[in-house]
């Protein structure tokens, strides 16, 4: 560090007495510095230090001044007790007075809120306020110091306190210091910086010491003794220096920590004051002899340099390491004066005032960036140079070198004819390294640390200013006094060349033949002996790796990242390809590396040329030089046909068929111009009578009239070269079925492929007859089939089943379907069965049953139950077993009974309206209940069934029914919205009579038998076991009694039996009683009547023989025929005056009545669906039957 004059004045006052400089202040630009000198306030110029104006107000002498940091005024405070304030234009617009004489003066930083004190107080004065708050202290005050953030104010007394205040006045803190009056505060300053996690307040007392303190009183750093009474503490704008002045009659430079770093300038007298002017390194100086000094600090570059890693001072006491490459940073605070750097490999010397510290890394990782204490040298040394190595120090002062070990011994020393002027580690094993050294006298040496004796290599007729040896240690550069850039051969000490204007030079460490040099402004970068590139740049080239440059510019290091193409292309020039690759490998742009691969590729250098483009990731020129690389290895072509194929890769096509030719390969020519596209000039190379080459000419012209959007000529021409198939597909892409038809009709029908495609073509065309007759020239008459399938022309498909039968389940399985989805289900079973496919029939049925249940449909799911049980049946008729299939056919028509019933319920409860009457809900719903004893089939809600039971119960007077349907109901999860209603009802019904009405109970028409509303026993009689019949649209229960046929009876006889007239009507009225089955004399259908049986005993139907069945009249008799293997079912009517009515179709029983009217709304049987007819039928015997 030094300290340069800058300028210098002395105050006097009018009879040539020194006045004392008491305090100044700059102002926050920097441009004037305001001094207190005598009776006046001075206003200096700091450019030149010309007074611009002296102010003059006060009316005794000036102690103090203070510039406000928004820089719009400044404040002056003396003897004469008063405070003026200034504005930027050294005029006076205000004035206030203390008690005592003004002492000190501070600006708030952020409210510019002035603080004056005086001897006995201090008083807050800003521009919003009228008057000024005063406040009083027990000692005299000496100084003051607002924080950053202006929030507390520091106050340096007389009797050794510091007392701090809020900007209010209020006291926060106060710091005593050991000494009392006898340590009386001359100076303090808080620490501008705004790195610091919190203010410090640095004091400075006349015991000769300073001391630093948090806001807290807190001491946070240890005391430091200087050596004589402070005056001036002030603090460098941003916080990393301090200055000092006072009875040392000089003023002093110390870290912000209190080490002392130098001396700024010495006096004849006092130092009063002292400041440092804003964002610079001036300092301004007061003394006691009006001697006021403006100092110039220069602060010298201490750093060294290894390879990418670079060490630097920062604020004199701390080491920046710096990865140049990463911008990795790391400090080391040693805190105290760093003298020298040196850094080499994985080792730090730190030069200290007093010591020498060696560092080194933490880990051998090149991107480690921490470091430990390695050994410590407890000795202080001179020297103008350090140099580290990886186990000593290298000591230069001026003409000797001095090697110590990291223990500070000295093991060997060198003494030089002239002066060092430049020394550098060039590397070397461990404790053998070598060392690089230029003198004064031109001389160039090389040392090592193991010898003893310099080996001299070469030696100039000037002074080295800088040295550097290639990265293979056979050329050394030389930068001298005059300066020459001068490169030597190492080996044969040859001048190669030199080049002017330079100050630095530096070899590029990853390529022999590579340097670069600064001077005057300019960076120059040199390759092998061409001309160097030059490109402007401010400093001195301290290293060059790879594409970086590195620079030292004042005292920071900056990389400059620099293409390496000018050397590129000098090297490409020349066809030096490897090293125009060497050079692109240390950084060029893509365009480079593409020049440097169509170089290569051109001179048939192809393994460069590869390198090259796969630093591109070019993958299709890559392809291209590796089928070049495999000719050349396997010696398939000629050099020249190699370089005409590049030249074809360029796109200089005549050229490179011009060399085909020469070399006898004119289907080369014509395969490069035909995938050009290029036709007429293909035809130019076409071999008279090749029809090969012809046909593959003719191809590619289709390919390129497809792609031009040319189709029909492409077509043309594909067929003319044999690409039917090709031909075809463009046909029927663009849908020219004019030309599919002549194509197929043309064909042979061996050409199977062909032919198929045209049909295929012309089915999705929409030409089905033509497509037919392809296909049957073809011979296929599966797509023909498929084809009358997919087009539903069942007719001729029909009649082509009839022709080949092998084809039958392939039309009418698509048929069955077809069928199925246009909800003709009888037809799709038909369909089924002739295409022998019962099992598709029953699925389709089954899976059609499951959704109509699952989406509540259930008069659809009751007409397929039926269908299903009527295929049961069909099936049954084939079976060598009937059984299995005559108990589906019978729980399937039981399934179709139930939801037949429930469709009538749910409708009742899911709506709001119903067309029955509540006799006919009543009858159904008890019907369902007797049902649902057995089991309860998916779908079908109890809790329904029960509700409708229970309300009809209520509204026909079945109390009592109603009382145990609603008790049921209770004991289930009843829905929400029928809650209310339920309880209701089981509330209300409470209060009626717990009895049935008698006109709703159930009669047994065969024992006459009354049987209870809720039968446990189901649909059947509680006496006899009869089953209940019940008519398929009321539901009540019809006199219908079944009889049974006794054994050896066949059905057609036992329909002729009854059928025969024996007698006169009068004669058989006469003798019923008396012959009936001549070896009974009892009616069978009455015998069980009044006769009382016990619950338990099995059904007995009544047996039927040949003489009963001809005393019953066709009339009183409905049969139920169903086929086989079922037998007829035989029902005799009781009551022969009420009508009753038999679906043929699925046997159900109605009152002809409700029969005939479902019959004119529906149009059809309300169960199975069939067509009815409005003639009365009660199923008796007619003459088919016989």
């Amino acid at each position: 560090m030094r300290a340069v004059p800058s300028w210098v004045d002395k105050v006097h006052d009018r009879d040539r007495n020194e006045q004392c400089i008491y305090d100044l202040c700059f102002r926050p630009d920097g441009t004037q510095l305001i001094v207190a000198a005598g009776q006046r306030v001075l206003v200096y110029d700091t450019a030149d230090g010309s007074l611009i104006q002296p102010l003059k107000g006060h009316k005794d002498t000036v102690y103090c001044v203070a510039y406000a940091k928004d820089g719009k005024r400044f404040a002056s405070g003396g003897a004469d007790k008063c405070v003026i304030i200034w504005t930027n234009k050294l005029e006076g617009i205000l004035k206030y007075s203390h008690n005592d004489a003004v002492q000190c003066l501070a600006y708030n930083p952020i409210s510019h809120q002035l603080a004056s004190c005086a001897i006995g107080d201090f008083g807050l004065w800003s521009s919003e306020q009228k008057s000024v708050q005063k406040y009083k202290v027990p000692a005299r005050i000496n100084c003051s110091s607002w924080t950053n953030d202006g929030q507390y104010l520091a106050l340096g007394l007389g009797n050794g306190v510091v007392t701090i205040r809020t900007k209010g006045g209020e006291e926060k803190m106060r710091i005593e210091r050991p000494g009392g009056g006898s340590s009386a505060i001359w100076g303090l300053a808080w620490n501008p910086s705004q790195e610091e996690s919190y203010d410090i307040l640095c004091v400075a007392d006349w015991g000769k010491t300073i001391s630093f303190y948090s806001l807290s009183g807190k001491q946070v750093s240890k005391e430091r003794n200087i050596g004589f009474d402070p005056c001036s503490v002030s603090f460098f704008s941003k916080g990393e220096y301090l200055m000092i002045g006072g009875s040392n009659k000089a003023c002093l430079l110390y870290t912000k920590d209190g080490v002392k770093l130098g001396t700024v300038g010495e006096q004849n007298s006092w130092v009063w004051c002292c400041a440092a002017r804003p964002d610079s390194s001036y300092i301004a100086i007061g003394c006691q002899d009006g001697t006021i000094a403006y100092y110039q600090l220069i602060f010298s570059t201490v750093h060294g340099l290894y390879r990418e890693r670079y060490a630097y001072r920062e604020n004199m006491t701390d080491v920046i390491i710096q990865h140049l490459l990463t911008e990795q940073k790391v400090r080391i605070k040693c805190r105290d004066l760093v003298k020298k750097i040196a850094i080499f490999k994985h080792r730090l010397a730190v030069q200290l005032a007093e010591r020498i510290v060696i560092y080194e890394l933490y880990s051998g990782d090149q991107a480690d960036m921490h470091y430990r204490v390695k050994e410590k040298i407890n000795q202080k040394v001179d020297c103008n140079l350090l140099v580290v190595c990886t186990n000593h120090l290298v000591l230069c002062q001026e003409k000797k070198l001095t090697c110590l070990n990291f223990y500070g011994q000295k093991e060997r020393e060198w003494i030089m004819e002239s002066l060092i002027r430049y020394i550098k580690v060039v590397g070397g094993p461990s404790e053998r390294e070598g060392l690089l050294l230029g003198l004064k006298n031109g001389q160039i040496l090389k040392i090592f640390l193991d010898n003893p004796f310099p080996v001299n290599i070469l030696k100039i007729n000037s002074a080295i200013r800088c040295l550097d040896l290639s990265a293979n240690r056979t050329k050394l550069a030389v930068v001298d006094e005059h300066s020459t850039c001068q490169v030597y051969n190492v080996s044969t000490k040859k001048l190669e060349f030199q080049e002017p204007n330079a100050n630095s030079v530096a070899w590029n460490s990853e390529c022999e033949d590579m340097l670069c040099y600064s001077g005057n402004g300019t960076l120059s970068i040199k390759a092998g002996n061409f001309p160097p590139h030059q490109q402007k740049m401010m400093g001195f080239v301290v290293g060059f790796t790879g594409s970086k440059i590195f620079c030292l510019h004042v005292y920071s290091m900056t990389t400059i990242e620099v293409p390496l193409s000018s050397p590129l292309y000098q090297y490409l020039d020349k066809k030096e390809f490897s090293n125009a690759y060497t050079t692109g490998c240390l950084g060029v742009t893509e365009s480079d590396w593409r020049a440097l691969g169509n170089e290569a590729l051109d001179s048939l250098d192809l393994d460069i040329s590869r390198k090259s483009f796969t630093r591109l990731k070019d993958l299709r020129t890559l392809d291209f030089v590796h089928d070049l690389i495999e000719k050349k290895t396997h010696g398939s072509e000629d050099q020249q046909l190699l370089q005409a194929d590049v030249l074809a890769y360029y796109g200089k096509y005549g050229e490179a068929a011009k060399i085909y030719k020469k070399m006898g390969q004119e289907h080369k020519a014509l395969t490069m111009y035909t995938d050009l596209r290029m036709f007429d000039l293909a035809n130019e190379y076409l071999s008279s009578g090749d029809s090969a080459d012809r046909k593959v000419l003719i191809k590619k012209k289709a390919e390129w009239a497809a792609k031009i959007n040319e189709p029909r000529a492409a077509a043309e021409m594909f067929l003319s070269a044999g690409e039917t198939i090709r031909a075809i597909d463009i046909m029927g892409e663009n849908g020219w079925v004019d030309m599919l038809i002549d194509t197929g009709r043309k064909l042979d029908k061996a050409e199977s492929e062909p032919l198929a495609l045209v049909g295929e073509y012309l089915k999705k065309l929409g030409s089905i007859q033509y497509a037919q007759e392809i296909f049957k020239k073809k011979g296929d008459f599966k797509s023909v089939v498929k084809l009358y399938v997919e087009a539903q022309e069942w007719k001729d498909a029909f009649s082509l089943a009839e022709k080949y039968p092998e084809f039958k389940e392939d039309i009418y399985v698509p048929y069955a379907k077809y069928l199925a989805e246009s909800d003709r289900f009888v037809e799709a079973q038909k369909a089924f069965h002739m295409a022998g496919r019962p099992d598709q029939a029953f699925k389709v049925l089954q899976e059609l049953t499951l959704n109509a249940v699952n989406e509540n449909r259930f008069d659809d799911a009751s007409y397929y139950y039926w269908i299903l049980a009527m295929q049961d049946l069909d099936m049954a008729s084939r079976a060598e077993n009937p059984i299995e299939n005559v108990a589906k056919f019978k729980d399937h028509h039981r399934k179709a009974s139930i939801y037949y019933a429930y469709h009538t319920i749910q409708r009742y409860t899911d709506e709001p309206f119903t067309s029955y009457m509540p006799e006919a809900l009543f009858n159904i719903s008890r019907y369902l209940l007797h049902e649902l004893i057995k089991d309860h089939p998916k779908g079908v809600s109890k809790f329904a069934v029960l509700y409708a039971l229970a309300k009809q119960a209520r509204n026909l007077g079945a109390y009592k029914l109603a009382r145990n349907v609603l008790d049921k109901i209770n004991g289930l999860k009843i829905p929400k919205r029928f809650k209310e209603n339920v309880d209701l009802a089981s509330l209300m019904v409470r209060s009626k009579p717990y009895h049935d009405n008698e006109e709703l109970l159930t009669l047994c028409y065969r024992c006459s038998t009354t049987n209870p509303l809720m039968n446990n026993r189901g649909n059947q009689c509680n006496n006899c076991s009869q089953p209940f019949i019940h008519s398929s649209v009321s539901f009540e229960i019809l006199p219908l009694i079944e009889f049974q046929l006794e054994e050896g009876i066949s059905d057609i006889e036992a329909l002729r039996l009854i059928e025969t007239d024996l007698k006169p009507q009068e004669e058989e009225e006469a003798e019923n009683v008396m012959r009936i089955g001549e070896e009974s004399t009892e009616d069978p259908f009455t015998t069980k009547l009044l006769t009382l049986q016990q619950d338990g005993i099995d059904f007995i139907p009544v047996i039927a023989n040949r003489a009963l069945l001809q005393t019953l009249g066709p009339g009183e008799v409905i049969i139920c025929r169903w086929p086989p293997p079922l037998r007829y079912t035989y029902f005799r009517n009781l009551m022969p005056d009420m009508t009753i009515t038999k679906c043929e179709s699925c046997n159900k029983v109605f009152h002809t009545d409700d029969y005939e009217l479902q019959l004119l709304q529906k149009g059809h049987c309300p169960f199975c669906r069939s067509p009815g007819n409005l003639a009365q039928d009660t199923g008796g015997v007619d003459e088919d039957d016989i």
